[in-house]
């Protein structure tokens, strides 16, 4: 079955990268196709017989996707809306970084990188929820390539996949947390000098958090919590779930708990897992 995607969304979010990993993975990518000659392309992917035009992936603006929505409505494809997405604050520092002009100044729709931002923000939000959205806010390459990974994964097929993050409260809250489960009353190793400069993927660490009695009861009850929201996800058909532990400084206990909770469900339940330490990450 031919696979058409549309990747779109907040110029400086990263949907140059998004295309480069599809062309990675054998997609003919096409940047700022016009919406003039879609009507063009749609003919020949659903008629064309070679291998050329199996699986196409569009990058275009936010500004031309309702002209796409409203072409690809009449057609027999069902295209994948992926929108790439960052907070404000990241978007404008990556222009500053890059020192690139943003396309809406370009074209003089906009009078500041800020407002610029403000407008894309806007459309995105009209198309949020017929998409699947790609915050990359805190992502490095190869977690934006997972993501993109699970949004292409999204078949007829029903598979619940869980990503545990672990992360430090003291930088701010994950983005994309579905549940977030707080670590920090269980017994810190930064407090102990053999332990302060490891972190929780070191087994002096693992052990002596997983080793504590406070610890072993607080896993159970996790456990079962979490067991019992899967379960409630399944009859929602859920696709995919994130759950975030946290602690301080997400170096030790979430680092820990959080590699445990992704062992005990990969190994006994055999959910399609994925795992970031966001903080170590860095």
């Amino acid at each position: 079955m031919k696979k058409l995607v549309i990747i779109s969304g907040v110029s400086g979010a990263g949907k140059t990268t998004a295309s480069n990993v599809l062309e990675d993975k054998g997609y003919r990518c096409i940047d700022q196709y016009p919406p003039e000659l879609l009507k063009e392309l749609i003919e020949l992917i659903e008629h064309d017989d070679s291998f050329k035009y199996e699986n196409v992936a569009l990058t275009i603006s936010l500004s031309d996707l309702e002209k796409y929505q409203s072409l690809l409505s009449n057609s027999d494809l069902k295209p994948l809306l992926v929108l790439i997405d960052a907070d404000k604050d990241t978007v404008i520092n990556r222009y500053k970084f890059t020192r690139r002009i943003h396309p809406l100044l370009v074209n003089n729709v906009a009078d500041s990188l800020s407002e610029a931002v403000d407008i894309e923000k806007n459309i995105l939000n009209k198309f949020r929820k017929r998409a699947k959205v790609i915050d990359t806010t805190n992502l490095s390459l190869k977690q934006h390539r997972e993501k993109l990974n699970l949004a292409l994964d999204d078949t007829e097929d029903y598979h619940l996949s869980l990503s545990f993050v672990s992360f430090g409260f003291k930088n701010g809250l994950p983005s994309d947390a579905d549940n977030i489960f707080d670590v920090r009353f269980l017994d810190n190793p930064f407090y102990v000098s053999r332990l302060r400069n490891k972190t929780g993927n070191d087994k002096p660490v693992r052990d002596y958090v997983l080793n504590s009695r406070r610890t072993q009861s607080y896993l159970k009850n996790l456990i079962s919590y979490i067991d019992f929201m899967l379960k409630s996800y399944d009859k929602e058909e859920k696709r995919h779930l994130t759950i975030c532990i946290g602690c301080t400084g997400g170096q030790h206990r979430s680092v820990v708990i959080a590699n445990y909770l992704y062992d005990h469900y990969k190994e006994k339940y055999s959910y399609p897992c994925y795992i970031n330490h966001r903080e170590l990450d860095k």
